[in-house]
């Protein structure tokens, strides 16, 4: 474990990293975008939780951002978080998915979408959680409503 990671822990209530790569990768994005993204991270896990069908997630990397599988049970679609070029930081899903456009008939304003692959937030803003639930629970359970 790096110097950089044994810095970061994940919230309180949220799993250990389960990785040093990943937890790396957190420590290593802007301060400002680390707080939401880490709210993400925590709301994925609690939904795959409570969600019956998804089983256990895989945390890794993917494209050098946290990625989030339904691996053992292949349940649903990757979703990773990460910081956009334009700043700020971002949950993305599978641009040849329903679950943005989905989620956009759902919540057409209010959200800063990024065609069909994310939602961007600006720095220092606290994601509106119980909003990207359903995003969240559409993107782990996608393949058993296909």
């Amino acid at each position: 474990m790096s110097l950089q990671t044994s810095l970061l822990a994940p919230p309180r209530g949220q799993p250990p990293f389960h990785s040093s790569a990943v937890a790396d990768a957190f420590a290593s994005m802007p301060e400002a975008a680390r707080a939401g993204l880490l709210a993400l991270r925590g709301l994925i896990f609690e939904v795959a939780a409570e969600t019956e069908g998804v089983g256990p997630l895989e945390e890794t990397l993917k494209w050098g951002q946290p990625a989030y599988l339904t691996k053992a049970t292949k349940a649903g679609s990757t979703i990773r978080l990460g910081v956009p070029k334009q700043g700020g930081f971002a949950v993305y899903v599978h641009c040849q998915t329903t679950i943005l456009s989905d989620f956009r008939d759902v919540f057409p304003d209010g959200f800063d979408y990024e065609g069909n692959r994310a939602v961007r937030f600006p720095e220092g803003t606290a994601p509106p959680l119980d909003a990207l639930r359903l995003l969240v629970r559409s993107a782990l359970t996608y393949r058993l409503h296909k």
